[in-house]
């Protein structure tokens, strides 16, 4: 089913944010930004420079300096100002977000809440951020560790959830005293400049915070080579992030990773298939499966596989696909181009290896970005989809037996973000958490990205953690002072 498009909203003007200025496209070489629904152009980018970069390196290094000194009830009082400010600009940020990335209003306003409640949290989190004493080997010495911000930190935000990847980046850095020039992904600059606007109206010093956008290449290099930058945190795919992984490497400084991920569904034959399918379903389409932790390898046991497919695909195929700003969308396009061509590359390759397609497969229309909501059934464990992260909304369904061989099938592959598992057993819930390679594990559950607990993966999912009390400490580095 296919939803008919309300008229778009207009979309932000773009430009770079450095040291408290916007600096539009006069004399920079710009790019479109494109509205994934139909393809249309609703913006252009102007591209930053290496001299607006080095503006932005000198203005990080000043900020920095200022920013570490700022005590941390301060430091919370502007993030929560900024939380206050953009939960009074939320429609705005939303439509942004459905220009951008073609999700449905609801859940660009659902990704706006998940924001707001990490940055908050961070905020909290600014006041506690503890050092110890410990016993001096000197009469009357002290032997104090404490912590401290690293430092400038260059941050590189996705296109996928670009409100949530980039306020709980800037919250986390801000909480620890750090400063931060952040770039957003080339499809998706808008939304990052209104959170950006709305620290500098909450009374962020200039500087503290800066927006570069343009050439990834160009601005990878540029921030990841200078001696000020002290930190890098990436959100996006693995080969990128091995790359970055490199720059930084030759500099020595510090990376956090979240990268791609592969997740396994095991579903076992006493679970609960209502409740399941409930969560799966959902689950699964959201943002258009576009999630590096969105469930997509669905291991069912014998007993269960053939009702769990009929099911889902029934469910999968009343979805209502269309433009993100009519309220009957339940699901919107893929963000880009490139999403479409991966889609019809994974579904041909699994129907040639033998897999059955029980709903969708195919573009919807022949503009834009809109793509069937899929299913696949019975795919080989050689098929390209069982193997490379689709991200794009296909549900992939295989067969198991018993649970240690469901195990060894999802642990198969070298990515480790996140996996989920199904059952009313307490001794196969313990089993399947203990034995699932993942940094998060959902037991009965798909809920992963609470602020209070860290987000991060293994294997080639990266390493380092966002939100929870680790996401405020891989902005912190260790000193031990020593008074004799």
């Amino acid at each position: 089913m296919t939803a008919q498009a309300h008229t778009p909203r207009a979309y932000t003007p773009l430009y770079q944010w450095i040291d408290g200025q916007k600096l539009a496209g006069e004399g920079r070489d710009t790019s479109p930004v494109l509205n994934p629904f139909d393809g249309s152009v609703i913006g252009e980018m102007p591209h930053a420079t290496v001299a607006d970069l080095e503006a932005a390196l000198d203005s990080s290094d000043r900020a920095f300096k200022l920013w570490r000194a700022v005590p941390a009830w301060e430091r919370s009082a502007i993030i929560l100002k900024a939380v206050a400010l953009l939960r009074e600009r939320s429609q705005a940020l939303a439509d942004a977000l459905t220009l951008e990335v073609g999700k449905p209003q609801f859940e660009a306003h659902m990704e706006i809440g998940l924001t707001l409640d990490s940055m908050t949290w961070c905020a909290e989190e600014a006041k506690r951020i503890y050092g110890r004493t410990v016993e001096s080997r000197s009469p009357h010495g002290r032997a104090i560790i404490s912590r401290e911000p690293v430092g400038p930190v260059a941050a590189f935000s996705p296109w996928n959830v670009p409100a949530l990847l980039t306020g709980r980046k800037i919250a986390a850095a801000l909480a620890a005293g750090c400063s931060m020039i952040l770039k957003p992904s080339e499809e998706t600059p808008g939304s990052c400049l209104l959170i950006a606007e709305a620290f500098a109206d909450a009374g962020l010093p200039a500087g503290v915070l800066n927006v570069v956008i343009g050439d990834p290449d160009l601005i990878s290099r540029t921030l990841i080579g200078s001696k000020i930058i002290r930190k890098v945190s990436f959100t996006g795919p693995t080969p990128v992030g091995k790359h970055l992984a490199v720059l930084a490497a030759q500099r020595v400084i510090p990376v956090t990773m979240e990268l791609g991920g592969h997740a396994p569904v095991i579903v076992c034959d006493d679970a609960d298939i209502a409740a399941t399918l409930a969560g799966s379903v959902p689950n699964k389409y959201f943002n258009a499966g576009q999630s590096c932790i969105a469930p997509t390898r669905f291991y069912l046991q014998d007993a269960i596989y053939d009702q769990f497919v009929e099911q889902f695909t029934a469910a999968a195929s009343t979805i209502v696909v269309g433009s993100g700003f009519d309220a009957a969308t339940q699901m919107g396009p893929l963000a880009n181009a490139r999403r479409l061509e991966a889609m019809e590359r994974h579904v041909n390759d699994a129907v040639a290896r033998g897999a059955a397609l029980t709903t969708g497969g195919h573009r919807i229309g022949n503009r834009g970005f809109l793509w069937q909501p899929t299913v696949l059934a019975d795919v080989p464990e050689d098929a390209l989809i069982m193997n490379d992260e689709p991200f794009g909304p296909v549900a992939v369904m295989a067969r198991f037996s018993d649970i240690d061989e469901a195990i060894a099938r999802a642990n198969r592959l070298e990515f480790g973000l996140g996996g989920y598992a199904f059952t009313r057993s307490t001794a196969r819930a313990a089993k399947l958490a203990d034995s699932i390679e993942a940094g998060m594990v959902g037991i009965n559950t798909f809920a992963m990205g609470m602020p209070e607990a860290p987000f991060g993966g293994v294997k080639q999912s990266g390493y380092g953690s966002e939100n929870g009390t680790e996401g405020i400490d891989a902005y912190l580095v260790t000193k031990f002072a020593n008074y004799g």
